[in-house]
């Protein structure tokens, strides 16, 4: 079973990246592309799933595919952490008119994952207060999420995401559903911190991310 490990800086070739990017007030960047969710609201009702909990799972399954989506920078500089696994952390919008935030814990079948998704997510939906009231996010750690949230109201083209301090965890936004000819498409946007990621590995993900959607 793979193992969390440490990146030893004298052997990372993102080095210079982290050099580079560490003195920028703001050093990560969004994209944001279509992916094609034809057919998803039927297949996922298969698995027990909403179309809403299928994109968060194919999403994070696709962040575990992708090994800068799994690393975070050590706070002493020596270089970086991945993880063997990560999981996702989402917007609920709130009974009350608020929202909370739900824990994701990653599972590779999209059954168990909606499973134990949906208990948790109705008890986020009622409470209120405190945007951590009523989640349950057993023994995962907050270093190992990957930060989502779902806007389906509106489609966008571009999405800007709230970023404190220090934070360098992958964040994620899906659009509202929009027709284009036959096909049924949804904007997402991914955010990622320079020094962890590239264009690459932001393609990588969307590669991933809809092979995950397609074989649902």
């Amino acid at each position: 079973m793979q193992a969390d490990r440490d990146i030893p800086l004298n052997t990372w070739p993102r080095r210079a990246a982290l050099a580079h990017f560490s003195r920028m007030a703001q050093p990560a960047f969004s994209v944001t592309a279509p992916v094609d969710v034809t057919g998803l609201r039927e297949r996922a009702a298969a698995h027990g799933a909403t179309p809403w909990l299928a994109y968060h799972h194919a999403a994070l399954e696709a962040a575990n595919a992708v090994d800068g989506m799994r690393q975070t920078l050590k706070a002493d500089g020596s270089g970086a952490r991945e993880f063997a696994t990560i999981h996702a952390s989402t917007t609920v919008p709130r009974d009350d008119g608020s929202f909370g935030f739900l824990t994701l814990p990653r599972d590779g079948s999209l059954a168990a994952f909606a499973a134990r998704a949906k208990p948790n997510l109705e008890r986020v939906r009622r409470a209120s207060g405190d945007l951590f009231a009523a989640d349950d996010p057993g023994d995962v750690r907050e270093e190992t999420l990957v930060h989502m949230t779902a806007l389906p109201w509106f489609s966008f083209t571009a999405f800007t995401h709230a970023r404190g301090q220090g934070d360098d965890r992958p964040k994620v936004a899906f659009g509202r559903f929009m027709t284009q000819g036959e096909r049924l498409l949804m904007p997402v946007a991914v955010d990622v911190h320079h020094a962890l990621c590239d264009g690459v590995h932001v393609g990588r993900f969307f590669e991933r991310l809809q092979a995950q959607l397609d074989s649902i």
